[in-house]
C-alpha cells in the first residue's frame, strides 16, 4: 500500500512538473524554434519582406553575401573589435576584481561604481560617449595641443574600432568583475598565505595560484565576452551608425559596421530580407562555431590546471 503511494505520488508529481514546463516550451518553440527554421527557408528564397516568397533561388543569396565588399568588411570588423574587446573587457574585469577583493579602504564603494555602467543601456550609453568624443575630447586635445586627440575618433576609420572598444569595456567590464570577484570569494586564503608565508610575491601569487584556480570564471566569462562583441548591435547603432565611410575591395564601405548592423541594414534599410535572413543565418553558424571552439579549449585548460 505505502509503495503504491509513493509511485502515485511520484507519478503526479512528474505530470505537475510537466504542466509547469509546457507553457516556457511552447513559448520557446513559438518565438525560438520555428521563426529560426522559416528564417532558413526565407533564406534560401526571393522574400522582400512585403510579399509572400515565391521563387526558391537555392545558395543564390549565400553566394552574393561572399562577394559583397560591405558584408566581408563588416564580418572582419567584428573580427577586429571582437578580439580587442575581449582582451580589454576581461584585462579590466580581472584588475578591477583583484581591487575590490584586496583590503583597500571603500572597496565596496569601488564595487558599486564600477558595474553602474552596465544599468546604463546601449542606446543612451551610445549617445552619451558620442558627445564626449565629438564635443569633450577634441576640445580637451586642443587645449593641451594634442593632434591626434583634436578631432572626433568615431569620425576617423583609424581609430574608430577603438574607440568601440573603450565604450564597451566601460560599460561591460563592470559586470564580468562581479564573476571573478565570486570566484576569487570562493578560493581559500589559507592557500594564498601559505604561498606568502613561503616567499611569494603578491604577483606570483596571482598568476601561479588565484589564476589557475579561477579558470572556470575564465571560461565563463570568456564565452560571455565573445558573444556579447559578435552581437554588438545598440552601442554600434547609436555610437557611430556604421560609419566613417572608408575603402574596400576598391569600395566605400561602412568603417565600424559591426555583422549585427549589416544584417539590420540589409533587411530593414534595404528591403533585402532574403539576403539579410541568409547573412543572420551564416551569422549565427559562425557564432555556434566560435563558441564552441572557445568553451572546448578553455574547458581543456580547466583540466589541465
Amino acid at each position: 500500500m505505502d509503495n503504491q503511494k509513493f509511485f502515485s505520488g511520484r507519478r503526479e508529481r512528474k505530470i505537475t512538473e510537466f504542466l509547469f514546463l509546457v507553457p516556457t516550451v511552447l513559448a520557446f518553440f513559438l518565438v525560438i524554434i520555428i521563426p529560426f527554421i522559416i528564417g532558413i527557408y526565407y533564406s534560401f528564397t526571393d522574400w522582400d519582406g512585403v510579399n509572400v516568397a515565391k521563387n526558391v533561388v537555392g545558395l543564390a543569396n549565400y553566394k552574393a553575401i561572399f562577394t559583397e565588399p560591405g558584408f566581408l568588411h563588416a564580418f572582419l570588423t567584428t573580427v577586429l573589435f571582437t578580439l580587442f574587446n575581449v582582451i580589454a573587457v576581461n584585462v579590466a574585469a580581472f584588475l578591477m576584481a583583484l581591487l575590490v577583493t584586496s583590503n583597500v579602504k571603500g572597496r565596496n564603494l569601488y564595487r558599486a561604481g564600477f558595474f553602474v555602467p552596465n544599468l546604463i543601456g546601449g542606446i543612451v550609453l551610445g549617445s552619451i560617449w558620442q558627445f564626449i568624443f565629438s564635443s569633450i575630447l577634441p576640445a580637451v586635445g586642443k587645449a593641451l595641443g594634442w593632434a591626434w586627440l583634436s578631432n572626433s575618433l568615431i569620425t576617423n576609420a583609424n581609430t574608430v574600432v577603438g574607440a568601440m572598444v573603450t565604450v564597451n569595456t566601460w560599460q561591460y567590464a563592470g559586470y564580468i568583475m562581479m564573476i571573478y570577484v565570486a570566484s576569487i570569494q570562493g578560493i581559500s586564503q589559507q592557500v594564498m598565505e601559505a604561498a606568502s608565508v613561503d616567499g611569494a610575491t603578491y604577483w606570483t601569487r596571482v598568476f601561479r595560484i588565484l589564476m589557475p584556480l579561477m579558470a572556470n570564471a575564465f571560461t565563463i566569462s570568456l564565452f560571455l565576452t565573445l558573444t556579447n562583441s559578435f552581437k554588438m548591435y545598440d552601442v554600434n547603432l547609436a555610437l557611430t551608425n556604421g560609419g566613417p565611410v572608408t575603402m574596400f575591395m576598391k569600395t566605400p564601405v561602412q568603417a565600424s559596421e559591426l555583422l549585427a548592423l549589416n544584417i539590420y541594414n540589409t533587411a530593414f534599410k534595404y528591403s533585402k530580407m532574403a539576403l539579410g535572413q541568409a547573412k543572420a543565418v551564416i551569422f549565427f553558424v559562425v557564432l555556434v562555431i566560435v563558441s564552441l571552439v572557445q568553451v572546448s579549449i578553455n574547458k581543456s585548460k580547466e583540466v589541465e590546471m
